[in-house]
């Protein structure tokens, strides 16, 4: 039996959308939270499929996390051995730093819904075409060495990228528009939308409009991929 293992970053930030799609593919999940006092002793290699979610904190702020450098460290080897890896956000952009790339504070918060636009027609991401998705970041990440760039936005040119067809990072939320968490989002993070001069009510409103068609293309844009894998 597969095997997938869900790291969280945050309470808040789990799979969401994502978990229909990696079930239906065969795998029983797991998951594990990064101050779990276990976690500097986990086999980042084992599993058949590694899945990293979000969460505000920087790739670059690792004397106030200490677990991220223990995280990359383990995630390198993950990579190194061309596991399939999937990270969404802060996950992405672990992905991107453990490939050697750099990690830094974008030219401004992108928040709230919106399109990407995708490079790679023929792959798993064309189900996201012209499909408003969630976006929550602040950060982002030079390409790295020998990845394929599949999606930008207006504000922020690496939105995706994959490595061969084991490795995937979404610096967006496609997984997130049906989940009840999407409120603690806005409770836990007000300073941050306030920073970003966002509306909590218009993220509700369109939460209500988008969230689901952004679900169900982020589900069919995994299963895709996760069919895809290289054995």
């Amino acid at each position: 039996m597969k095997t997938a293992l869900i790291i969280r970053h945050v309470p808040r930030e789990g799979v969401a959308g994502f978990r229909a799609p990696i079930e239906a593919a065969g795998y029983v999940i797991d998951r594990v939270d990064v101050d779990d006092q276990d976690f500097h002793a986990l086999d980042l290699v084992a599993p058949d499929l590694v899945v990293m979610m979000g969460g505000p904190m920087g790739v670059y702020e690792r004397e106030a996390h200490p677990w991220i450098s223990c995280q990359l460290k383990l995630l390198a080897r993950r990579l190194a051995a061309d596991r399939p890896t999937l990270g969404v956000c802060f996950g992405a952009q672990m992905i991107a730093a453990a490939l050697g790339a750099e990690v830094f504070a974008g030219p401004e918060k992108e928040i709230g819904f919106g399109p990407v636009t995708v490079h790679d027609a023929a792959g798993p991401l064309r189900h996201l075409a012209e499909v408003p998705v969630l976006h929550w970041h602040g950060d982002t990440f030079t390409l790295p060495e020998g990845a394929e760039l599949l999606a930008s936005s207006s504000l922020y040119a690496h939105q995706a990228f994959r490595r061969g067809h084991n490795v995937l990072a979404l610096q967006f939320h496609a997984e997130m528009g049906e989940d009840e968490r999407f409120e603690d989002w806005i409770a836990q993070d007000s300073d941050y939308l306030a920073a970003a001069g966002r509306c909590p009510d218009a993220l509700r409103s369109d939460h209500a409009a988008h969230g689901p068609g952004a679900v169900a293309a982020g589900r069919a844009m995994i299963a895709e991929w996760l069919a895809g894998l290289a054995a």
